[in-house]
């Protein structure tokens, strides 16, 4: 469905193009985060959390927000959050005792280390809808989308 909007069509397209974009990222996040073989308890942004810090290695939670791409206040209790289930810590960052560093503790390690592979597999299987060239021109199209000056 998309827009009810009467006026201009270079409006209507747009917010149709955007109302078929959300729709979809929300479907494909929601079918990934109930998938069967991904029960694991954590949210979307939870998960984003543990992966970045396993691929990228401990970081400030600063650099964390701007990697997910989510306000500090967010990230602040997504790594509570995690922290109380002790899959995160934080620790005083070696050189400058204002900043602490996010890791993760070898809880957090495991279970996202073991939930990865999971992911990618269902992850490839819920975007298999499209070939491979499709997938090529949706990344291709999102990026130039999202580097675009606000």
């Amino acid at each position: 469905m998309g827009s009810h909007y009467k006026g201009p069509e270079k409006e209507r397209a747009a917010l149709s193009a955007f109302i078929n974009l959300m729709r979809a990222s929300d479907s494909v996040v929601s079918m990934l985060f109930n998938h069967p073989g991904l029960k694991h308890g954590l949210s979307p942004s939870q998960f984003g959390t543990l992966e970045t810090l396993w691929h990228l290695g401990p970081m400030c939670q600063r650099e964390l927000s701007r990697k997910l791409l989510k306000s500090s206040g967010n990230v602040t209790l997504v790594v509570d959050n995690l922290e109380k289930r002790g899959l995160v810590e934080r620790r005083p960052h070696p050189s400058d005792r204002r900043m602490t560093t996010l890791h993760l503790t070898a809880k957090g390690e495991a279970l996202i280390k073991g939930l990865f592979p999971r992911h990618a597999r269902a992850t490839a299987e819920l975007m298999g809808v499209l070939t491979t060239g499709e997938q090529e021109t949706l990344r291709r199209l999102c990026r130039k989308l999202g580097r675009q000056e606000a």
